[in-house]
């Protein structure tokens, strides 16, 4: 596929998979044998793993959930974005109660494209900083 291609792929799941939570998308983007290398260690890594963390855990603690990508790199199968993710904070996130309070989790990662599907994950996430801001009001 094309490094374009590859692109459009990735922001496709992010605008259809986090920001909008379609199931459909997920399961047509994500491949059965998908890594995610960044799960912690004895955590689940597959696929349902992905959905479970936006679905499970974003989605539920975000309302106005956005996806911002601000840059993208593409090295052959290899796409690198740089992105934020928005929300107002009015559902538990992780154990902390709502806090009503606009957050911005900042997210740099690399997926493995192929044959036009996630194949594997690797990413860094400002999430526990965010968690450690609200905690201190």
């Amino acid at each position: 596929m094309s490094t374009e291609s590859n692109k459009n792929i990735v922001r496709r799941f992010n605008k259809e998979v986090i920001e909008e939570g379609r199931r459909a998308s997920f399961h047509e983007l994500m491949d059965e044998a998908f890594v995610n290398r960044s799960a912690p260690a004895g955590a689940p890594n597959g696929p349902e793993s992905m959905w479970n963390t936006f679905e499970n855990v974003l989605r539920p603690a975000l309302s106005d959930l956005k996806v911002t990508i601000h840059d993208q790199l593409c090295d052959g199968d290899k796409v690198t974005t740089r992105k934020s993710i928005t929300g107002m904070h009015t559902g538990a996130l992780l154990g902390l109660a709502a806090t009503d309070k606009l957050v911005s989790i900042d997210v740099i990662d690399i997926v493995h494209v192929r044959d036009g599907r996630y194949f594997e994950h690797w990413g860094i996430n400002t999430l526990s900083s965010v968690l450690a801001q609200l905690r201190a009001g």
